[in-house]
């Protein structure tokens, strides 16, 4: 590997998905599961609803509709819009420069990305079609884009890259369907006066950002202020990171080609002679250390803020608030479900998931196909569509934050069974998706393989 490919290697790795992230998210949850069943379930409920207060100047940053916020409000209200956030973030690079930056692009994953929310939703409601269980209606419309593709990197290089962005851009469109759900169902009464407020600074906040701004702690700021404007207005807070995230500029100050040369030049004066060196330790000479800050700029100026910001706390989200967040919510308590309580809400949710979502993928892709909309892309077709498509029904953090959202105050019991039906959907349809997939693996050859074989 030469040096310019491990100076670079890190930017890439930026937006990869991290299976230990993963594990961690899955074992926190299972302690939540075991604590809700043992005697120290009382102890679990009396953490979450453990008061959280913070004041600055006589006001209270983490106050909750005139109520102070408890450890699960903070955790889904304020946590989360930190997760959304690094969402949002996500969205703006497949926007502009990802999978979803052109018609051609973004067509087919959009249209199953469609399908995945459509026919859940027709799939819950074939089940649960009245009555408050119906508020759950869009939590199988989730994708968890971490655990599916941790599961889908598990069966290697068997795997055409063309399913890996597929399924990838089909979560960022769930993501952004999740999103706009969440902005019309799931606010409350709206006050004017702050929301206003923020949509104004977000104006300033993108102004600024176009005409250069780079300091990552100026949005950190500023998402932290909508944030709070957001949390008094009644629009969830979760769309503030959102929003604040598109404002970050994309932009960087050095071109690809430019790098290059740039790197190049300063890697030969730093060959020259003039440092000092043992098996311990390396003096560089006063021209070679003003060659290494000269090399640092060169790659600050060529990482946009938008990956700055994401890989700043990227891993703040992975392993403290997304870990967080699954101990807080995934708690289900097996205790008073009945075989008649499994074939309501819990059945919905995983006819949803599994089902739903496996033929609204499918059905919706082939059908553009076969109406010419689009192409199959480069090592997909029907046979291996079809299992990469019951990936979809992964459906572990949003759809728990939906639930959360949607039985949180008053329907308990409703959203014990919602999160019974996500972990056993979630769990099926990892398992079947990932024995499938593997099968049909087994049996045919990535394209591209072929490709360079012939």
């Amino acid at each position: 590997m030469t040096r310019l490919n491990q100076l670079l290697l890190p930017l890439r790795r930026i937006s990869l998905p991290r299976p230990n992230a993963s594990v961690l998210l899955f074992v926190a949850a299972l302690v939540a599961v075991a604590i809700a069943n043992s005697s120290w379930s009382d102890v679990y409920q009396d953490i979450l609803n453990y008061p959280i207060e913070v004041k600055l100047l006589g006001f209270e940053l983490f106050s909750h509709h005139g109520h102070t916020m408890t450890l699960a409000q903070f955790v889904n209200d304020g946590l989360m819009a930190i997760f959304f956030f690094v969402v949002g973030l996500e969205i703006k690079q497949e926007m502009m420069v990802g999978e979803l930056s052109s018609f051609k692009k973004s067509i087919l994953p959009i249209i199953a990305a469609f399908g995945g929310m459509i026919i859940p939703v027709l799939c819950f409601f074939a089940i649960c079609h009245e009555g408050p269980a119906t508020r759950g209606a869009a939590i199988p419309m989730a994708t968890d884009i971490a655990f599916a593709l941790a599961l889908i990197s598990a069966l290697g290089s068997r795997v055409p890259n063309s399913l890996r962005i597929f399924l990838m851009a089909l979560a960022v469109v769930d993501d952004i369907g999740g999103i706009i759900v969440i902005a019309l169902f799931y606010s409350s009464h709206v006050a004017w006066v702050p929301l206003l407020i923020a949509l104004g600074v977000l104006l300033i906040v993108a102004f600024i950002g176009k005409m250069g701004m780079r300091n990552p702690m100026f949005y950190l700021t500023a998402f932290f202020g909508v944030w709070l404007l957001f949390l008094e207005s009644g629009i969830h807070t979760t769309i503030a990171g959102v929003l604040v995230a598109l404002c970050v500029p994309l932009t960087t100050k050095v071109h690809i080609k430019e790098l290059q040369l740039k790197l190049r030049e300063q890697f030969t004066s730093l060959d020259k002679s003039g440092h000092r060196e043992c098996s311990s330790g390396l003096v560089l000479s006063h021209d070679q250390i003003d060659v290494t800050e000269k090399l640092k700029k060169t790659l600050g100026r060529s990482i946009s803020p938008v990956q700055t910001i994401e890989h700043m706390i990227a891993p703040f989200v992975s392993y403290f608030v997304l870990p967080i967040f699954a101990f807080v919510n995934a708690g289900v308590s097996f205790e008073g479900i009945t075989s008649d309580g499994l074939l309501q809400l819990p059945l919905a949710i995983f006819l949803g998931l599994f089902v739903g979502k496996t033929i609204g993928i499918s059905l919706f892709t082939w059908v553009a196909i076969k109406l010419k909309v689009s192409s199959w892309p480069s090592g997909m077709n029907l046979r291996n569509l079809i299992p990469l498509s019951v990936f979809g029904g992964i459906g572990f953090t949003v759809s728990l934050f939906i639930a959360s959202l949607s039985y949180g105050v008053g329907h308990e019991d409703l959203l014990n069974q919602a999160k019974l039906g996500i972990f056993v959907g979630t769990i099926v349809s990892g398992v079947v998706g990932y024995i499938a997939l593997g099968s049909v693996l087994k049996k045919t050859q990535p394209t591209e393989e072929v490709a360079t074989a012939n």
